[in-house]
Parts: structure tokens; C-alpha cells; sequence
């Protein structure tokens, strides 16, 4: 894990932004849907793109979506399920070059971390696991570079260029027990690739172990999946977790990481109100600390 020049810092937000039942509830009444992330990038510091899951997206949306938000604002982004849940990550070299030539790269310094999300079936081995983190490029110049290796279906549709040549982080969420031993975690830090911490009501492993240098959060709800909100109680202990993580109180070398905390409980419109007390609550910690 690379040194940092700059202290570590928290971002939290929301997974995805286009909700219609969010309309007239978070986003006000008449507000036009094109302005949708505008408005979200008026009072939270991320969103993470997970349109990018389901399809590949255009390298017109990518820069339309850096466009409406501000310079210092971050988009995390989903790889496909193409990769994760079909391909299940052998032979994926092509599929993740027609992902990064889809216009990721696009985003400039808005990007952050890329997301790869492994399904509830999924079979842990370690020598396709470390296989395909192996081949994860970790920087802007070496997502370029592989892009150029997409094939015919991105003919006229691609983004092969970076401004300039910036870390890629990635990071694996799991959805089995056998994604949290310590051979798989250990594989992990090896190939300096993050664990997911995911809140899922206790449907799948919440792992906290730190495995890179960026911790990434996913609270899909507390008691029930994609549609509780959490109490403020609840959002106190993230709260604190987050600090440990920001400090390094909770990292085992004592060393601060960035934090990434994204709110999946959309289904009830409580994720973006979440999001936003969540950040409160660490704005009054970082004023008191």
C-alpha cells in the first residue's frame, strides 16, 4: 500500500441517484430530472454509478454526468455483472477493457474507486480470484492502455484518453463466508485491493478488515434489505467506525485510510436522507476532534 501525501478523507453518498419515488419526497417538487445530480452534487461529496452494472454506458453520459457536479466531487463506479456474474472472472481481460473504454476514464479526477460486486453463488478460488485482481489496472495510464484492447462492439462508441495519470482503486464485495477467510483476505491485501464492508440485515458477511489503503462502505439497511433506515443510534456507530478507519485507531498498522461510505437503503427514500445525516454527524466529529 502506497504512501499518502495528503491526509485521509471521508466521503459519503448514495448508490445511484435516479429513483422516481425519490420525486417530490428528496428531490423538490417541479425539479426537472436532468438536474437530478446536479442537486445531489449540491450537498453530498459522491455517488456511486451502478448503471454501469446493468450496461455499458456511453462515454457521452460519463462526461455529461462530470458536467453536472462539482470539481471536487467523486463518482465511484460499478464494473459489470457481465464480468462478475457471468463470466464469473475467467477469461474477462476483453469484458473489462470494453468496460474501461466505455468512457470511465472520462470522468477525469472524478473518478474514484471502481467496484466489482461478486454474486451470492459465488465459489472462491484463489487462483482465478488473484488472477483477475492481478490484472486490474491501477492507474488512469494503464486503464487507457488496456481500453484499446476492447472489441468491435465499442467500435465509435469509445474513450481511450486520461488528462493525466491518476491511481485506480479497486475494491470486492463479497456475498459468501468463504470470501472471509484469511486466505481470502490475505489475497486481497496482496493485491492491495479493499473488502467491502457491507450492512445487508444480516443477509450476507459484514466484513470489517482492512485489506488496501481505502476503506468502502455499503449500507444496503440495518433490519431490512434496500428499505430500512437507519436511527440515528445506528448512525452514531457508523459514525464512529468511520473515524477509526479515518485515524487508523481501527487499521491494524495504525495508519489512517479514506473512507467511501455509499447508502443502498433507496427503496423507501431513505438513503439520501441517511447520507446527509451521516455526513452531519461526521462534521461534528471532525469539529470536535
Amino acid at each position: 500500500m502506497a504512501g499518502r501525501e495528503r491526509p485521509p478523507e471521508v466521503r459519503v453518498g448514495i448508490s445511484g441517484w435516479r429513483y422516481a419515488p425519490w420525486r417530490g419526497v428528496f428531490y423538490p417538487e417541479g425539479l426537472v430530472q436532468r438536474r437530478e445530480l446536479e442537486y445531489v452534487g449540491e450537498r453530498l461529496s459522491s455517488v456511486e454509478i451502478n448503471g454501469s452494472f446493468y450496461s455499458l454506458q456511453r462515454p457521452s453520459s460519463y462526461e455529461r454526468w462530470r458536467s453536472q457536479v462539482p470539481d471536487d466531487f467523486v463518482f465511484s463506479v460499478k464494473g459489470p455483472r457481465y464480468v462478475t456474474h457471468m463470466l464469473r472472472l475467467v477469461g474477462a481481460g476483453t469484458a473489462v477493457a470494453n468496460f474501461f473504454a466505455s468512457g470511465v476514464l472520462a470522468l477525469g479526477p472524478t473518478l474514484g474507486p471502481v467496484l466489482w460486486q461478486l454474486p451470492e453463488r459465488a465459489v472462491f478460488d484463489a487462483g482465478v480470484l488473484s488472477g483477475f485482481l492481478a490484472a486490474l489496472p491501477r492507474s488512469t495510464d494503464a486503464a487507457a492502455e488496456l481500453a484499446r484492447g476492447h472489441d468491435d462492439r465499442l467500435e465509435g462508441r469509445t474513450y481511450l484518453e486520461t488528462d493525466a495519470d491518476r491511481p485506480v482503486r479497486h475494491v470486492l464485495e463479497v456475498r459468501g463466508q468463504a470470501f472471509t477467510t484469511p486466505e481470502a483476505l490475505d489475497l486481497l491485501r496482496e493485491h492491495d485491493v479493499g473488502i467491502v464492508v457491507a450492512d445487508t440485515a444480516g443477509r450476507w458477511p459484514m466484513v470489517l478488515d482492512v485489506t488496501s489503503d481505502v476503506v468502502y462502505v455499503r449500507l444496503h439497511g440495518s433490519s431490512e434489505l434496500y428499505v430500512s433506515g437507519y436511527t440515528d443510534d445506528e448512525l452514531a456507530l457508523w459514525a464512529g467506525r468511520v473515524q477509526g478507519w479515518l485515524d487508523g485507531s481501527a487499521c491494524p498498522d495504525g495508519r489512517g485510510r479514506d473512507v467511501f461510505v455509499y447508502l443502498d437503503n433507496d427503496a423507501k427514500v431513505h438513503a439520501p436522507f441517511d447520507a446527509l445525516r451521516l455526513t452531519e454527524l461526521l462534521a461534528v466529529a471532525d469539529a470536535t476532534s
